[in-house]
């Protein structure tokens, strides 16, 4: 009878399910894994850390409609991999953690003493979808199974499967797991036809119909079909945070996040809402006046059921695939008259109204001091990377800078982490759009403070033949904080002077790294800019230079902290009054 190891069963299945790139360290806990891997032709990209790796797998995963795979080695592998569980999970990204485990007989529970060893599932548990330990080879293919399914069902996120090292090691016969169709959904659910019947009556029949697109519609790839429905319904589109993307926003129905009075204007106006994968969360104002109308009906799709009606209570629940109801709905639509004058005037109205708040911009590029002001920094890379070029944010304020500033042209190509705000995940992520899509530009703007987290990754990108851009926004400071600080310790002096004296903030402020040369020390490509006329030719140098490039840009440290919208951001994290 064939033999393997437990962790062949393991690559087996991942190959059945087309898994052909993995993230994580190398480790001898789950060489079987490896070396199964390897002969089936499954590449594992090595970086530098755990949590970069789970980073990197959930940015693979977003990018490409696939699931994305990392692993973890027992003890300190896991801990290591912990903040990318917490965040990837809350992101919503399809991941299956693999992990490695101390041998059976010494753990769960632990006798006292064993080396390189906590309860992996009892801390990953609470954290992820579904984490279970597989403790005999032969239960190996029904956890997969179980585990693979559950990457599946419902709203993405983390699912974990821990492995003893001796059973992963260890050798075992050959077990046909079966094709993924024998143990799980691979068509998306269709909604039932009457609720989207019924929903394109409302829409039809609405004074003025506004569509809010969450991550769900990214998650079903459903870009062209939401375009469809929008123009023929002739409907504002606004999107949560992790919807922006949806659509471009160069079309004229989208309202960006960053028209914050525009979008609250239009959730105003609206007579029905239909809200696309999204559990209208506090970044969304929990659904609630006075940023939305409450008195709207309320049509809500999701593939979970459980999000339908969680914050805002809703008229038409539907469980369904979001690309799998646009379109149906979109055939309906067509079928039907165009959108009435009267909806097509409020809307123009509505846009000019959003187009003025945009204009209120322009002053701070209008500035150009140098160290030049952070406005800058988005403003000049969008003119040059390509259209399709994928934008990954980390940082702070650098983060509200780029929500401002950035203009997203094509669909699902910008990355961050709009629900953790985990400062030091870009880097990762970086890495997991360069492996999705090798030949498009990628671009990371980041903040000096989250940058600072996994430098050392320069050096897997590098390894890699990754052609990734890093921008690096240096005030050397913690800006966020000390601007949260500054106003809290004396308000007075901060609206006036704009900031304070590093002796009155309290452990704010940063030394200088030369992030440039930190780059060039690693093999990559380091320039370093502070006025806004260079930073151009230094981002055309580092495209030039055909491997990953690093570019540190001197930015002006207390304009930095007076990013747009604070005021807007400060309120949105305060409990919201009135009805639901």
């Amino acid at each position: 009878m064939a033999k393997t190891t437990g962790g062949g069963l393991v690559a087996q299945m991942l190959a059945a399910e087309g898994v052909d790139t993995v993230f994580g360290l190398p480790d001898g806990t789950y060489q079987g894994l490896i070396a199964g891997m390897a002969d089936r032709g499954v590449n594992l990209v090595t970086t530098r850390h755990e949590s970069s790796a789970l980073h990197a797998a959930g940015a693979y995963a977003r990018l490409t409609g696939r699931l994305g795979v990392a692993i973890a080695s027992n003890g300190p592998g896991v801990a290591n991999a912990l903040p990318g569980v917490a965040v990837e999970s809350a992101e919503g990204n399809r991941l299956l953690l693999i992990t490695s485990s101390r041998r059976p007989g010494i753990g769960n529970p632990d006798r006292g003493g064993t080396y390189q060893y906590f309860d992996h599932v009892a801390v990953i548990s609470p954290m992820a979808k579904w984490s279970a330990t597989a403790g005999s080879a032969d239960r190996i293919p029904e956890l997969m199974r179980t585990a693979l399914r559950m990457s599946f069902t419902g709203r993405p996120g983390v699912v974990h499967l821990d492995i003893p090292e001796s059973v992963m090691n260890g050798r075992t016969k050959e077990i046909s797991s079966g094709l993924p169709a024998s143990y799980r959904r691979v068509e998306p659910i269709e909604p039932a036809s009457g609720d989207v019947r019924r929903a394109a009556s409302l829409l039809a029949s609405a004074r003025l119909p506004v569509i809010h697109a969450g991550g769900g519609v990214i998650h079903a790839g459903a870009f062209d079909a939401l375009a469809a429905v929008a123009r023929k319904l002739s409907a504002p589109v606004t999107t949560s945070w992790s919807g922006a993307g949806s659509l471009p926003h160069t079309d004229p129905l989208v309202w960006p996040i960053s028209s914050i009075e525009g979008t609250s204007e239009v959730r105003r106006a609206a007579d029905v809402l239909l809200l696309l994968g999204s559990r209208i969360g506090e970044t969304d104002w929990w659904g609630r006046v006075p940023n939305w109308n409450t008195t709207a009906e309320v049509i809500h799709v999701d593939i979970d059921p459980t999000v339908l009606g969680m914050n805002k209570p809703v008229d038409l629940p539907i469980v369904g695939d979001v690309g799998v109801f646009l379109e149906a709905l979109s055939a309906l639509l067509s079928e039907m008259d165009d959108a009435p004058a009267e909806r097509v005037a409020a809307v123009r109205a509505l846009q000019r109204s959003r187009d003025e708040h945009a204009t209120k911009l322009r002053k701070h590029l209008a500035d150009d001091s140098d160290p030049m002001v952070t406005a800058h920094v988005p403003s000049i890379a969008r003119q040059i990377f390509d259209d399709d070029a994928i934008l990954i944010v980390d940082g702070g304020n650098t983060a509200v800078w780029c929500a401002f500033f950035w203009t997203i042209t094509r669909p699902n190509t910008t990355l961050g982490t709009p629900h953790m705000g985990h400062l030091g995940a870009g880097v990762g992520q970086a890495l997991g759009a360069a492996e999705a899509h090798p030949g498009r530009q990628v671009v990371c703007i980041t903040g000096d403070g989250a940058f600072g987290m996994h430098p050392q990754e320069i050096e897997t990108a590098v390894r890699n033949g990754y052609r990734i851009v890093f921008i690096v926004v240096a005030d050397r400071q913690w800006g966020m904080v000390k601007m949260t600080q500054s106003v809290a310790v004396r308000p007075v002096k901060m609206m006036i002077k704009k900031s304070l004296d590093e002796s009155e903030t309290f452990n704010a402020d940063l030394r200088e790294i030369d992030y440039a040369m930190l780059a060039r020390s690693m093999g990559g490509h380091g320039e370093r800019v502070s006025a806004p006329g260079d930073l151009a030719g230094a981002i055309e140098r580092s495209l030039a230079s055909e491997t990953t490039a690093v570019i540190h840009v001197d930015v002006d440290p207390v304009k930095n902290m007076w990013a747009p919208g604070l005021l807007h951001f400060k309120k949105m994290h305060q409990e919201p009054g009135g009805e639901a």
